[in-house]
């Protein structure tokens, strides 16, 4: 009696250690974790179809293959034509639908893609956010901002909600300061939210995204647009895929 005695307390003693030691961790490693992060960037390069509508218009119909460590990707249009990225150059088919968001094509989605991989990346700051929505208990949440000169636009911050229960990344409100400045972006901050996660490879991964208005203290407001991510797989890296023509503008 006594051994299963002991045995049980070690059970529950290493159950309650464990649980602790979970919450314990930072927001930042509870939801990497959730994502399986080190075996995300375990693989070479991950490819998906985004369909993408604002304001009832198609935005982008493409297929998108970004290496895992997010220095290239290449956004290829249904007309062959093709953005490529290597990490800050951008190099682009003339014959793309937009010459004039060009650079924002190239970096926004699939920066919204890997963004539960990159909460930690060199230059994120992160602090604790006094969420106020009626909702609150259900999420863990804190608000990213960034160092001085980290990436394109270092001005804007995300309002993150992790899912209480899995720690799956659920949405994450932002401003894009890149094009009228942070005064102005803040006056209208935008929401994405990822849904209907499925496993890829043992990854969870989210295959719709819906875009709302967003509001400090009220949460998501009204739906602006949406996305849906299909056939997402990860694949080899062909050096020649992520090489621009010679003909290929820059931007």
């Amino acid at each position: 009696m006594k051994k299963i005695a002991l045995a049980l307390t070690a059970i529950i003693l290493t159950t309650v250690g464990c649980k602790s030691n979970e919450e314990n961790l930072k927001f930042t490693d509870k939801v990497e974790k959730a994502h399986h992060k080190q075996e995300f960037l375990a693989k070479e390069a991950v490819q998906f179809d985004l369909k993408l509508e604002f304001g009832g218009k198609e935005r982008i119909d493409a297929k998108i293959t970004i290496l895992t460590n997010s220095t290239k990707g290449v956004i290829e249009y249904k007309n062959g034509a093709k953005i490529i990225f290597n990490k800050d150059k951008v190099f682009y088919s003339s014959t793309i639908p937009s010459e004039e968001s060009v650079r924002f094509d190239a970096f926004t989605w699939e920066y919204f893609f890997l963004f539960p991989y990159k909460l930690s990346d060199p230059g994120t700051v992160w602090n604790a956010y006094d969420n106020k929505e009626k909702d609150n208990e259900n999420y863990l949440t804190e608000k990213l901002t960034f160092k001085s000169g980290t990436g394109e636009a270092p001005d804007d911050w995300y309002v993150v909600y992790a899912d209480k229960k899995t720690n799956l990344l659920e949405k994450a409100a932002y401003i894009v300061s890149i094009n009228g400045g942070k005064e102005a972006a803040e006056k209208n901050p935008h929401a994405i939210q990822y849904l209907e996660y499925k496993t890829v490879d043992g990854i969870p991964i989210a295959t719709k995204w819906v875009f709302w208005g967003w509001e400090d203290g009220k949460g998501l407001t009204e739906e602006i647009g949406h996305a849906t991510l299909t056939d997402i797989k990860f694949v080899k890296a062909d050096t020649d895929y992520f090489t621009p023509g010679a003909d290929f503008k820059t931007k």
